[in-house]
């Protein structure tokens, strides 16, 4: 009854009916709107900075492509995360397999010295050390931990988008932060 209640008002119904007319100044406000917690959810489930241009793209792409599959407009929220979670998990199986194809190449190119150290992506060092830490979270506690903490979803928009009880959310964000402490309790020591 409360979740129904929760829904009964979506401010975004009138941008996604709109969307789904073909409005595209209206997607371009919804991606304007949304992209960063679909980056966050892609970063949480990739754990690395280096895909989250080309998968965020990907994820708006399939958006604009498949708005008409979305049923009712109060579920747009589990919708996106599903379609972003599903592009993550896609580019990070193709990163796995390319890895491997370059291996081969990798170790031939080492040999006549033509490997060089990949540049940082990021300056500030403790960013750095943080999203490394974040990234470093095993994925059960990392998409739940981005969600709530770097995108700013609640315990019960990430137990809907997982499709997870509230309970199992809260057990691994303590999980995820206590872990997080861990690894950055010597880095991040004045």
């Amino acid at each position: 009854m409360a979740m129904a209640l929760a829904h009964e008002f979506d401010p975004e119904a009138p941008v996604i009916e709109a969307i789904r007319g073909g409005d595209r100044c209206a997607f371009a406000e919804f991606v304007r709107r949304h992209n960063e917690w679909v980056r966050g959810v892609v970063f949480g489930v990739l754990g690395r900075a280096d895909a989250l241009d080309e998968v965020a793209q990907q994820v708006w792409t399939t958006v604009w492509q498949r708005i008409g599959e979305l049923r009712t407009t109060p579920s747009w929220r589990s919708w996106l995360y599903r379609l972003t979670r599903n592009a993550a998990v896609d580019a990070g199986r193709e990163a796995t397999r390319q890895k491997a194809r370059l291996k081969v190449v990798a170790a031939e190119a080492t040999r006549n010295d033509v490997v060089s150290a990949e540049s940082p992506l990021m300056t500030e060092e403790r960013r750095r050390e943080v999203l490394a830490a974040i990234g470093g979270l095993p994925p059960l506690y990392r998409e739940p931990f981005v969600l709530r903490h770097m995108n700013g979803w609640n315990y019960q928009q990430i137990a809907e988008a997982m499709e997870m009880p509230v309970d199992s959310i809260e057990t691994r964000l303590v999980r995820a932060r206590r872990l997080l402490r861990d690894a950055l309790k010597d880095k991040m020591s004045l």
